[in-house]
Order: C-alpha cells, then sequence, then structure tokens
C-alpha cells in the first residue's frame, strides 16, 4: 500500500515536471530585449516609402541658408514682437507661422525655427513674452497670446515675399494651444492649409487638473485642417491621453490627422542640449523636420 503510495507521488511530480518544463520552453526567453508595442503610426503606415523598399531612393531634403531678422506687427493698439527666418536666396517662399510655448524665444528654441526656415520656408515666429516682458515658463496662460497668433497669420500673409494665400502652422508644447484657439476661436481656418505640432498642449493650460489628464481641449471638436503631431514615447508630462484622444475625434470626423509616436524618445527631442541629448533624440528631430516639410507643401501646393 505505501509502495503504491509512493508510485502515485512519483508520477504525480513527473507529470507536473513535464508541464513545468513545457511551459518554460514556451515562454518567452528572458533575454529578449523589446516589447511589442503597436504604435498609431504603424495601423496605416502611411510612412512606408516604395522608392525606398524597392529602389534604394533617400529623399533629399532642400537645405538653404537662412537670415533672421527682428520685426513687429500691430494687434490693434498692441506692437507684437516677432522674428522672420526666411531663406537668403532671394525668391518667394510658402509661408508658416511658428509659435513657440512655455520656454518662449530663447538660445534653445530659436535654433529650431531656423531649422523649419532651412526647408525652405519663411516663417513668421511671434515673441509673446517679449511683447508683454514677461518671464518665460509661465504657469498661468494669457488668452491675448491666442489673439495675437490670429492677427500674426494675417500679417504673414500681407507679405510680399511669400507665395500663395494661404499660411501653415508649426508649434510646439502650449503653444499648439495657441494655434489651435487661433484657428477655432478666432477663425483663421480658411487662411490655414496645415497644423503641425510637437507633443502640443491640447488642453486649456488654465482648466482644472482632472481635464488636463483625461479630455482635450473643445476646440478640436471643430478644427477641420490637415493635422500633424508628434510626441515622444517618454514624455514625461503625460499629454498623451488628451493627444490620442484629439486625434481619434478629428479622423472621426474625416479630418487628415496623422501622430506620430517615436519609441524611445522622452520630451523636447528637437532642441534638447547635447549633455542630454540622444541618438534617439536625433533621429526622431531629423525624421520630424523632414516630415514636416513634406506635409507643408503637400498642402500649400
Amino acid at each position: 500500500m505505501k509502495m503504491d503510495s509512493l508510485k502515485k507521488v512519483v508520477l504525480s511530480l513527473t507529470i507536473l515536471g513535464v508541464i513545468f518544463s513545457s511551459w518554460v520552453v514556451a515562454a518567452p526567453h528572458p533575454s529578449k530585449p523589446w516589447i511589442d508595442i503597436q504604435y498609431p503610426q504603424d495601423k496605416e503606415k502611411r510612412w512606408w516609402d516604395d522608392a525606398w523598399w524597392k529602389e534604394g531612393q533617400l529623399p533629399e531634403p532642400k537645405n538653404h541658408k537662412v537670415s533672421m531678422e527682428s520685426v513687429t506687427y500691430m494687434d490693434g493698439d498692441v506692437e507684437v514682437e516677432a522674428y522672420i527666418f526666411k531663406p537668403t536666396k532671394p525668391g518667394k517662399y510658402l509661408p508658416v507661422l511658428f509659435q513657440h510655448g512655455r520656454r518662449g524665444l530663447d538660445s534653445w528654441t530659436l535654433p529650431r525655427i531656423k531649422r523649419l526656415a532651412a526647408r525652405g520656408f519663411i516663417v513668421l515666429a511671434p515673441d509673446m513674452f517679449g511683447t508683454y516682458m514677461t518671464s518665460n515658463f509661465p504657469v498661468e496662460h494669457n488668452y491675448i497670446y491666442d489673439e495675437h497668433v490670429a492677427k500674426g497669420i494675417d500679417a504673414l500673409l500681407q507679405r510680399t515675399d511669400i507665395l500663395g494665400d494661404r499660411a501653415c502652422t508649426v508649434s510646439h508644447t502650449r503653444g499648439g494651444y495657441m494655434t489651435l484657439r487661433a484657428l477655432v476661436k478666432h477663425q483663421k481656418q480658411d487662411q490655414v492649409a496645415c497644423y503641425v505640432s510637437y507633443y502640443p498642449h491640447w488642453q486649456d493650460p488654465n482648466a482644472p487638473e482632472v481635464k488636463q489628464i483625461y479630455q482635450y481641449a473643445p476646440e478640436l471638436n471643430t478644427l477641420n485642417v490637415p493635422t500633424l503631431v508628434f510626441i515622444g514615447e517618454h514624455d514625461q508630462y503625460q499629454r498623451i491621453r488628451p493627444i490620442m484622444a484629439g486625434i481619434e475625434e478629428l479622423q472621426g470626423r474625416g479630418v487628415d490627422a496623422q501622430l506620430f509616436i517615436y519609441p524611445g524618445v522622452g520630451r523636447g527631442f528637437e532642441f534638447r542640449p547635447t549633455h542630454v541629448r540622444t541618438f534617439a533624440d536625433d533621429l526622431a528631430a531629423k525624421d520630424a523636420i523632414q516630415r514636416t516639410a513634406d506635409f507643408v507643401r503637400k498642402n500649400l501646393n
């Protein structure tokens, strides 16, 4: 009897051993260095390039030397300070308005605008903090800035050195909210062919915390211009939820809206300083600026 019980125990342990060993073999190897994640841009693969894949051809970026000039424009009785960046080669160029965020226009963001103009655009960059002689990185948002962005679009389109009668807007962080309000609340959508923004703040900065986390700005419900947004996978300010919800809203209404999430990339990838910059930051920044240039040309031509 004891021998039968012992045999049963041994048999049971043997069966468990076989099951356990099968489970171990079937499980992912612990050295697997990646996690399978589906990013938004990989669903439709609109980034796919047959010329590269089949023929080995790479698109050639446009490169221009760029000049920078301080200018102003009037919005009522306010003289708004700004910069104009444009290629030094004489001629007319497609117009873009670039709107800064909380950082303002400092030594890190101004070269970022030059990189945009170097693709062959004339870029107007309003300086909200310089206009009001206020410090950068404000907590509360001043809604007058949104009006100045709208007027900046008018000022840009009145220039004689631009091509066409519409502009595109490019922005980052809180500038994404300013341009959104300029287009929707201040009714500039008929003058704008596209909206591009890097990790935009798609919510009223003065709204309650719960809206910051879970909701996008209601202006997105009536935005109808082609939209392109970039954000890093590791953006530390957790704006991904309202951005993804906003993109879904735009796409649901048939707006040409694209979102690129760069794997392994954090915030500020297009202008982070050298001592903290990574190879992934550089790859993302170069890819995003080229996609921005292509998107602007596609919609302005």
